[in-house]
């Protein structure tokens, strides 16, 4: 899997943090990473089919 580095501000890192760990939504901040990642492409798509932009 290729690896990506991201510069982002501490306030988001430390938000992201309280739902990564034990017994939380998220095992790793990877994992969360790339659910958020899913999750906005997800959302970019379904605007994009409402525009017209994305052929079915």
């Amino acid at each position: 899997m290729p690896k990506v580095s991201v510069d982002i501000p501490q306030e988001l890192l430390n938000d992201l943090n309280e739902h990564v760990g034990d017994n939380k939504k998220f095992v790793t901040q990877a994992d969360a990473i790339r659910t958020a990642i899913r999750k906005l492409l997800d959302q970019m798509d379904s605007i994009d089919r409402r525009h017209g932009r994305i052929e079915e």
